[in-house]
C-alpha cells in the first residue's frame, strides 16, 4: 500500500500477505528504488479476528510489518504478513534488511531461514529456560592463519565514552575485518512506550540519545500530531527547526574539532570545543536547556521568543559563525590535515546504497539522502540550499559535508530568527501579543485506533525514523525508533576493511555514531 509520508495509514488498509508474497513484494520495491525504513514484529493483538482465522491453530506471537520510502516520490509503502514462526530471509538479496531481521528474531523469536549470520543486535536470545547472556557474549567472526591476530577493544574505553565492543581481525597492521558488538546501553525504551502515549514519553524521547534530544522528541511529537490530525502553528514550526539546526551546529562543530584532534591539529580541536559550547548556550537561550530539553511538546513548543530575544540571538549566532568558520578554514588549509583525511576510511556509493546508510555518512559517499528534502516537516523554505554531498566516502568527505552543513544551518537559523522577529513586530503593530495559541496547538485526548504513522526527521547524524501502530483503543501497540546509527554502524565496519588499525580512532570519530541511539 502506498501513502503520503505526512499522513497516517489505516492498518486495515495495509495488505496482509503470506510470508512468501511479502518477501517478493519487498524485494520488488527495493529493485525499483525504495529503501527500508522499518521492519518489525507486529503483535498478534493488532490483527483483526478475521485475519487470525486464516491461521487457526498457529500460536505465533507476531507477524511482520515493513515500511519503505521512495525519496524522490515522497511516498511511503507498507505491507505486512500474518503471525508466523519462520520465513525465508531476505538479507542476501537485500543487505539493508540484515540488521532488521536479526532484531525481529531477538524480540519475537521469528526465524529468518537462510540468514547469513544471525548474530545478536543487542543481546543474545537465550535457550528455553536459560538465563539470557549479556551483550557480546556470543560467537565472533575469526580469520584463521598463522600470522593473523585479533585485537579486542572495549566495551570499557578510556575517557568518558559509551560502551561498545570492537573486534579486529588483522594481518600485521591491516584490518581484514571489524566486528562491532553493541547492546551495553540497552534500556528497554520501546517497551516503556508500549501502551502509550504517556505523560512521561516526551521526556523519555529526549533521553533516547542525549545529543539528539530535539531530534527524537520532534519525531515523537510529529507521530502524535499525524495520528491526531493536528496542524502545528507557524511559530512552533520555526522554533522547532531552530532547535534542530542549533543541535546540528553544536554537534558538527564538536565533530570537526574532534576530527582535527585525532589528526593532531590542536588549534581547531581547542577552538571548536569552546565554540560548540557557544551554540549549546544559544539553545539554552530558547528553552533554558543547553541540549534543547523541554523545547518541543505535542502540538508545538513550550517556549516562545520575542523580537528582542530574536535580535540578541541573531547577534550571537553571527559571532559564533565567524568563530567556527575561522577555526574550520584553518583546519582545511593545513596540508598535513588534508593528507591524513584523504583516502582514509573509504565507503563506496554502492556500499552506502546496499546497506541503506543515511545522514552525513551517506552524503559523504555521494548519496543525496536528506529528510529535510524528501520528507519536510513543514512548508517553510530551505533557503535554496542543495543537499550537501561529497565524493569518495572518506574521512575528508565526512568532514567536508559537516563543514558545508554548518554554513547552511547558520543561514537557515538566521532567516528563521528574522522571520520570527517580524511576526512579533506585526503582532505589536496590530495591538496583540503572542499567546500560547500561536505556538502550541491543542491535542485531542485520545488517538484513533488501528492506525500506522511514520515520522522522518533529519537529525544532525541523519534521518531519525519513528513508527507508531495504535491498537483498537488508540494506544501504542508498537512504537519503533530507528536512530541513524542503526543504519550506519555497518558502514563503519566496511570503512575499516583494508585500513590500518591505527586509522580506527579517526574513522570512528568521523562517523561519530550513537551507542545508546542503537541500544534501545
Amino acid at each position: 500500500m502506498r501513502f503520503s509520508y505526512a499522513s497516517p495509514a489505516r492498518l486495515a488498509d495495509i495488505p496482509c500477505l503470506d510470508a512468501a508474497s511479502l518477501r517478493a513484494a519487498i524485494l520488488t520495491q527495493v529493485a525499483h528504488g525504495w529503501r527500508v525504513l522499518a521492519f518489525f514484529g507486529l503483535p498478534r493483538a493488532l490483527y483483526a479476528p478475521g485475519e487470525l482465522a486464516l491461521v487457526a491453530g498457529n500460536t505465533a506471537a507476531a507477524g511482520l510489518c515493513c515500511v519503505m520510502a521512495h525519496d524522490r516520490q515522497q511516498e511511503l509503502w507498507a505491507s505486512r504478513c500474518l503471525p508466523l514462526d519462520r520465513y525465508a530471509s531476505m538479507s542476501l538479496e537485500c543487505p539493508q534488511l540484515q540488521r532488521f531481521e536479526r532484531e525481529v528474531h531477538e524480540a519475537w523469536g521469528i526465524v529468518p531461514e537462510g540468514h547469513p549470520w544471525l548474530k545478536p543486535v543487542r543481546y543474545t536470545t537465550p535457550a528455553p529456560g536459560a538465563e539470557r547472556p549479556g551483550p557480546a557474549q556470543c560467537d565472533h567472526y575469526r580469520v584463521e592463519g598463522s600470522e593473523v591476530h585479533e585485537v579486542a577493544v572495549g566495551p570499557v574505553h578510556a575517557g568518558i565514552i559509551e560502551p561498545g565492543h570492537f573486534r579486529f581481525q588483522c594481518y600485521g597492521e591491516n584490518v581484514l575485518n571489524l566486528e562491532i558488538s553493541l547492546g551495553f546501553q540497552h534500556r528497554g525504551v520501546e517497551k516503556m512506550l508500549a501502551g502509550g502515549p504517556h505523560l512521561r514519553d516526551a521526556a523519555l524521547m529526549e533521553c533516547v540519545a542525549g545529543d539528539t534530544s530535539v531530534g527524537h522528541c520532534t519525531a515523537y511529537c510529529v507521530v502524535l500530531e499525524r495520528l491526531a490530525g493536528v496542524s502545528v502553528p507557524l511559530r512552533a514550526q520555526l522554533l522547532r527547526r531552530m532547535g534542530l539546526e542549533f543541535e546540528r551546529l553544536a554537534n558538527h562543530t564538536g565533530d570537526l574539532g574532534a576530527i582535527a584532534g585525532d589528526t593532531g591539529f590542536l588549534p581547531t580541536s581547542s577552538w571548536n570545543g569552546r565554540i560548540r559550547g557557544d551554540f549549546l548556550n544559544m539553545t539554552a537561550e530558547i528553552c533554558g536547556n543547553r541540549f534543547g530539553r523541554g523545547l518541543v511538546c505535542p502540538g508545538g513548543v513550550s517556549r516562545d521568543l520575542d523580537p528582542a530575544a530574536c535580535r540578541g540571538l541573531l547577534d550571537r549566532l553571527r559571532a559564533g559563525w565567524r568563530d567556527v568558520r575561522g577555526a574550520v578554514d584553518v583546519m582545511f588549509a593545513s596540508p598535513s590535515v588534508l593528507d591524513r583525511l584523504t583516502g582514509t576510511g573509504c565507503v563506496s556509493l554502492r556500499t552506502a546504497e546496499v546497506f541503506g546508510m543515511v545522514g552525513v555518512a551517506a552524503r559523504a559517499c555521494g548519496l543525496p539522502r536528506d529528510a529535510r528534502r524528501h520528507a519536510p516537516l513543514s512548508r517553510l523554505p530551505l533557503e535554496d540550499t542543495d543537499i550537501r554531498t561529497a565524493q569518495g566516502g572518506d574521512v575528508l568527505g565526512r568532514a567536508t559535508v559537516r563543514r558545508l552543513e554548518v554554513a547552511d544551518s547558520v543561514r537557515l537559523v538566521e532567516a528563521d530568527l528574522q522571520h520570527l522577529a517580524r511576526l512579533g513586530e506585526e503582532e505589536k503593530l496590530n495591538g496583540s501579543e503572542s499567546d500560547a495559541a500561536l505556538w502550541r496547538a491543542p491535542m485531542p485526548g485520545a488517538l484513533p485506533g488501528g492506525m500506522l504513522a511514520v515520522a522522518q526527521v533529519e537529525g544532525w547524524r541523519g534521518e531519525l525514523c519513528h513508527v507508531a501502530v495504535t491498537d483498537a483503543e488508540g494506544r501504542f501497540g508498537v512504537y519503533k525508533i530507528y536512530d541513524p546509527s542503526w543504519h550506519n554502524w555497518s558502514g563503519l565496519e566496511m570503512a575499516l576493511r583494508g585500513e590500518q588499525i591505527s586509522d580506527f580512532p579517526l574513522c570512528n570519530k568521523s562517523f561519530n555514531l550513537s551507542y545508546c541511539g542503537h541500544d534501545l
